[in-house]
């Protein structure tokens, strides 16, 4: 039976990193007889210039039919003029909505080849593996309504909506206790319910929820208090679930405790298992074009898409040994450069992933 999955390029360096997971993917394809089909569409910037919008019908028809999709990246200064509603990042925010993609998985995994690529201690990120949980499709990013207006005293004034139903806390809070329950056993749920209404009520489904899970530990923490105990004490963490915008911050900070973000994956989830998988950096335009780009996160969230959509776990498990090899070589691309590595070029690194498997 064949699966598909859509390719996403993108924009920036998006094209680039694509194109070494896609080698990757066929690699694996035909190793373990996988029966995967790829196809490719036009999201973000390249949307926007080839078609005036940043997610065509045609790509919209396409990612609701594939069965997995793995976007490079979307954005960048050249449309940074453009209206709000039209520009790149609206494309991604699309695609989420529309495919109801409400759980963010986003690893934050130290490759003991990389401690000392980390701005902290090895002594204080080595054995790093934290999970976190984001809410995707709800909170500030969503909430309407929003906007900028303008004051009876001529000021403007911008605004935006955050809120949460019951309902949405509900199903990303299962998907947390079911994530720590085949971790560690235990769920840090992160709020601002000292301030914000709307994580009361989060904090307050999550203990409901806790007696569904009676094996998993659950804590609660406010989001200033744990962003300073990500840097502080990161291994205390197991699995962090939390909404979209506290999520979007907390993961990226997460990131540079593993040495570059160029190394994270990340999965987005429907209640299908229909996902959307993407390293977590950005478009990085001042880089685009000259080969130095990072494709191991493009690379591991192929690897995230095969065990989570496809339920390939040992074809995504040879992946990520490939990778795990490659470091072990000393190969870097220039994010994860270290005194005695081995500099080499975004296909340099992509082909080394290939000889691996």
């Amino acid at each position: 039976m064949s699966r598909s999955v859509l390719l996403l390029p993108g924009d920036g360096i998006g094209p680039e990193i694509v194109a070494e997971a896609e080698k990757v993917l066929h690699k694996v394809n035909d190793k373990f007889s996988l029966g995967l089909s790829f196809d490719t569409a036009l999201v973000g910037g390249a949307a926007l210039d080839a078609e005036d919008t940043p997610l065509p019908a045609d790509t919209l028809d396409k990612a609701r039919k594939a069965d997995a999709i793995l976007l490079g990246a979307v954005g960048g200064p050249k449309w940074d003029s453009l209206p709000m509603s039209n520009r790149p990042e609206k494309g991604l925010l699309g695609l989420r909505s529309n495919l109801e993609l409400f759980a963010n998985l986003r690893p934050a995994i130290l490759y003991p080849q990389l401690a000392s690529a980390s701005s902290l201690k090895p002594e204080v990120v080595s054995g790093l593996d934290i999970l976190i949980v984001r809410e995707l499709t709800g909170g500030i990013y969503f909430g309407q309504p929003r906007g900028v207006r303008q004051l009876e005293n001529g000021e403007r004034q911008g605004y935006n909506t955050y809120q949460y139903t019951e309902s949405e806390i509900r199903r990303i809070g299962r998907v947390a206790f079911e994530a720590a329950q085949q971790r560690g056993k235990k769920l840090c749920s992160v709020d601002k319910a000292n301030v914000l209404e709307v994580t009361v009520l989060w904090r307050e489904i999550m203990e409901e929820l806790k007696s569904e899970y009676p094996d998993v530990e659950l804590s609660h923490m406010y989001v200033d208090n744990a962003a300073m105990q990500l840097v502080k004490a990161p291994k205390q963490f197991d699995v962090i679930v939390t909404g979209n915008m506290f999520g979007d911050i907390l993961s990226d900070e997460a990131a540079m405790l593993t040495g570059s973000i160029g190394m994270l994956p990340s999965a987005s989830l429907n209640s299908e298992k229909q996902g959307m998988y993407e390293p977590c950096h950005g478009s990085a335009p001042d880089i685009a074009g000259q080969g130095i780009a990072n494709p191991l996160a493009t690379i591991i969230s192929a690897a995230m898409m095969l065990r989570y959509s496809l339920n390939e776990d040992e074809a995504a498990a040879a992946i990520e040994a490939a990778v795990s090899k490659v470091l072990d070589q000393g190969l870097r691309t220039a994010d994860i450069m270290s005194e005695g590595g081995q500099k080499v070029s975004t296909r340099e690194m992509g082909e080394a992933v290939l000889n691996a498997l």
